[in-house]
């Protein structure tokens, strides 16, 4: 509820403080999909300076990374528009 309806009070919370404000959901392991994949399961594909990018926003699992788009990803990440292509690509081999 304090998020609320696609994250209006956040966007409003953050013009309030001049900040942009991100939250992010803590999902213990046991709750985790069965059909997710750990990020460090893609070391020998993704860079470990790439991965780390990743956590650094909280993303911990592929499904994490899939569920946002290119453009959150370019916004929230150091990360250039064909870096993340290719991981995404990566990413998503692994669901077909």
């Amino acid at each position: 509820m304090a998020i609320g309806r696609g994250g209006q009070n956040i966007k409003l919370a953050g013009k309030l403080v001049g900040y942009e404000i991100d939250v992010f959901r803590d999902v213990p392991k046991e709750e985790m999909d069965d059909e997710d994949v750990e990020l460090t399961e893609f070391s020998n594909e993704i860079e470990a300076w790439i991965l780390d990018e990743l956590h650094k926003i909280g993303l911990d699992t592929a499904k994490q990374v899939l569920a946002l788009s290119k453009e959150e990803l370019e916004r929230r990440t150091e990360l250039e528009e064909e870096t993340i292509e290719e991981i995404l690509a990566i990413l998503r081999s692994e669901f077909e």
